[in-house]
């Protein structure tokens, strides 16, 4: 594991606290160097070692697109499947922190166009820990984006959608070595007959919430987290929006060419998920903008759930139809 501050210090958000103890040699500081340590994990990996390099901010994206987008993403096509690059890349990224334009942002996108890239975005403990576990064992680049705000949550808030046990000191034993979650595959957290919310990472709990408030006027959301920003799932994407005929897509990253773009894409080009449309598919997500230092504006750039519930009702329902389904 290569990174800046990951070993005595613990990582900046204390991800890899105690790792350097316990596996000396495996845990290496680097200097503050991105693109350099980058490029000595690619070469490392070409050469045949399994390598996790955690870059502090997802932001810092733009120093290591030559070594990950250019080398490491294109090796084994170029090699004819001579070579492998069994790289992981993870990636704390969102804004939540107050730390300021450039180290708050939501860069997954930027990824999204790029060939040989897999990339994931877990919401939960048990997420997080299955999909790593694949991420590392996949023998090509997988980028791993961490949103920051889910490290300090409460256990007890995913009691209720975690599907393996957690705590706070990890995975119980019965559930640590039974994948249940594999890259490419989208979890549904909410059964609902009405509407279908589609978000990731920190955006589920935007998800989560939103449904509660639509419940509050009668209406039933499914909520489907997609784990996997590519390859999508997009068997359960298209069955879930299938079956309410409605769908919203959350996301934290701006509204524009996002992963929010590739989810509506894919549901207006399927024939039988157009075909069950009551409306065409909406997003949220982020206003074009840098995110600000002041708390205030911060979270005035990012949708919440009183915003996306209200775009929903705006959207798909109208106030008689809400009052109906209430009574």
């Amino acid at each position: 594991l290569l990174g800046e501050d990951i070993g005595i210090y613990g990582g900046c958000f204390k991800v890899t606290e105690g790792l350097k103890a316990e596996f000396p040699d495996q845990i290496i500081d680097t200097p503050v160097s991105e693109e350099g340590f980058a490029g000595l994990a690619v070469g490392a990996a070409a050469m045949g070692m399994n390598i996790v390099i955690e870059i502090m901010y997802a932001d810092f994206f733009t120093l290591i697109s030559d070594a990950v987008v250019n080398h490491a993403a294109k090796m084994h096509f170029m090699s004819g499947g001579d070579f492998n690059c069994p790289l992981t890349v993870r990636l704390p990224f969102g804004s939540g922190t107050g730390h300021g334009p450039q180290h708050t942002s939501s860069p997954e996108a930027a990824f999204m166009n790029v060939p040989g890239l897999k990339i994931v975005s877990p919401s939960t403990p048990d997420a997080a820990y299955f999909l790593l576990r694949e991420a590392i064992r996949d023998p090509n680049p997988v980028l791993f984006f961490e949103h920051k705000m889910l490290y300090g949550l409460d256990e007890s808030f995913f009691k209720n959608i975690s599907r393996a046990k957690t705590t706070r000191e990890g995975l119980s034993d019965d559930s640590a070595d039974s994948p249940t979650l594999k890259i490419g595959q989208a979890r549904l957290l909410k059964q609902g007959s009405d509407v279908t919310i589609i978000s990731y990472s920190h955006g589920i709990i935007t998800a989560l919430n939103t449904a509660k408030r639509l419940e509050q006027q009668g209406i039933s959301s499914a909520v489907l987290d997609l784990c996997t920003l590519k390859p999508l799932d997009e068997r359960t994407i298209l069955s879930a929006v299938q079956k309410t005929g409605r769908a919203v897509i959350i996301q934290e990253a701006l509204a524009f060419g996002g992963v929010a773009d590739a989810v509506c894409s894919l549901i207006s080009s399927d024939p039988k998920t157009f075909s069950s449309l009551k409306g065409a598919p909406l997003v949220t997500g982020g206003k074009n903008t840098p995110i600000p230092f002041n708390k205030e504006l911060e979270e005035s750039v990012i949708p919440n759930e009183e915003e996306c519930a209200e775009k929903i009702i705006k959207t798909f329902f109208s106030f008689a139809e809400c009052t109906l389904k209430r009574k």
